[in-house]
């Protein structure tokens, strides 16, 4: 029987450390973990043993895979705040229990209400908090001393399983993120082309040829329009120099962010007459990889032109400061129209250009692991706030309030 659940625990960690599918991992689990408490596949065939992978989804713990739960069971969602759960979350020790039944939590699942004794094991590394592993069974004392072992032998693999699968998950999104990014970005230039330099220039070939005519019966005019003209044409180079400014700012990998944004405000002021008023903490500057620096500016920059548009604001505040240890604020706000941020969310949603620089700022945020928050009220101005950590303990604490 020893040789057998050895041998269980040893298929257990071959498959884990073998894939890096989320979905696998979870159910690998579950299954080697009764595999491993029940070696005889007779008995594990007719054992009513009942288990469950819960993971932090959106601030609540979900079903990511389960055993013998039912499909109401499956869609359930707890908030970890009481009973079982919010006990190993906290403690970060796996808890045996009984009398299921009265657990303001677990005794809403149906598939353990004939259970009578559980081990609740927690999934974390540090600060990281994944979830929880749990298993229940009918039989009280199922869970033997030899038994909560074996658990907490396939718990500390799970844990390492499932951070390698996370990892690898969140490098996939965030490359998808990176291509997505970087097309809306031609999409953007495109516009942007569109609605000033193409229309610049279309405007002076019109009036060009409106000047040839009049050189011949109004010189004068002629004269008056060619002035215009070159004004055009001053403007038009102008907002073409902005553009390749925001595309590659130099001064961003030589001096750093903020002689960046201080260039991108003169530049405001000098192609649109657009104030932009800076408070750029530059001790949080030094903290930020030029990567993640490069990221900030692009959202600034969004941001920025954004409220430029639409906002109509006489000016337009941008500010990073430190606001907890670890923590950084950085905040675009202005005194301009105002929006329901509502509607442009249901706009979004049904594909909508008007919504999509504000899906750009928050898939930007989500680069360096920031949180966004975006506040507006028409008539009243908008403010957009990116929550930054600087360090890994800090991104821990912005993402999983819970862990200690």
């Amino acid at each position: 029987m020893q040789t057998e659940r050895m041998r269980a625990i040893y298929e257990l960690t071959t498959t884990l450390s073998s894939t890096l599918s989320y979905k696998r991992v979870l159910e690998s689990a579950l299954n080697m973990s009764a595999a491993a408490l029940n070696p005889d596949p007779e008995q594990l065939l007719n054992d009513p043993l009942v288990g469950a992978v819960m993971l932090f989804n959106g601030g609540k713990l979900r079903i990511g895979s389960a055993r013998r739960f039912t499909t109401a069971d499956m869609r359930a969602t707890f908030d970890a705040a009481e009973g079982v759960l919010k006990k190993a979350l906290d403690e970060g020790e796996p808890v045996f229990f009984k009398d299921i039944g009265y657990d303001l939590e677990l005794g809403r699942v149906i598939a353990l209400r004939n259970c009578t004794s559980g081990y609740c094991f927690p999934l974390r590394s540090g600060f990281n908090v994944y979830g929880v592993l749990l298993f229940a069974h009918p039989d009280p004392e199922y869970f033997t001393t030899e038994r909560r072992n074996l658990l907490d032998i396939i718990g500390r693999q799970a844990v390492i399983a499932i951070q390698n699968a996370r990892l690898y998950q969140d490098l996939v999104e965030e490359k998808e993120r990176m291509v997505e990014i970087h097309e809306e970005a031609r999409k953007k230039l495109a516009r942007d082309l569109h609605d000033g330099p193409t229309q610049s220039v279309a405007a002076m070939a019109m009036r060009l040829n409106i000047t040839r005519r009049m050189l011949v019966k109004d010189v004068k005019g002629a004269t008056e329009e060619i002035v215009k003209l070159e004004e055009l044409a001053h403007r038009t180079t102008k907002e073409i120099r902005h553009m390749l400014f925001t595309l590659r700012p130099l001064i961003l990998e030589s001096q750093g962010l903020a002689a960046a944004v201080q260039a991108m405000s003169d530049k405001m002021m000098e192609t649109y007459t657009q104030k932009v008023t800076l408070n750029i903490d530059e001790r949080v500057t030094t903290q930020l990889e030029m990567g993640k620096q490069g990221v900030i500016f692009y959202i600034i920059e969004e941001a920025v032109n954004n409220a430029r548009k639409h906002a109509a604001a006489p000016v337009i505040a941008v500010s990073l400061r430190q606001m907890d240890a670890g923590i950084a604020l950085l905040e675009i706000a202005d005194n301009g129209l105002g929006f329901d941020v509502k509607s442009v969310t249901e706009a979004y949603d049904k594909r909508a250009n008007s919504s999509l620089g504000m899906v750009n700022l928050r898939e930007r945020a989500e680069l360096v692991n920031g949180l966004f928050h975006l506040d507006s009220v028409p008539g009243k101005g908008t403010k957009v706030q990116v929550y930054i950590p600087l360090t890994e303990d800090a991104a821990d604490r912005l993402h999983h309030p819970r862990a200690k």
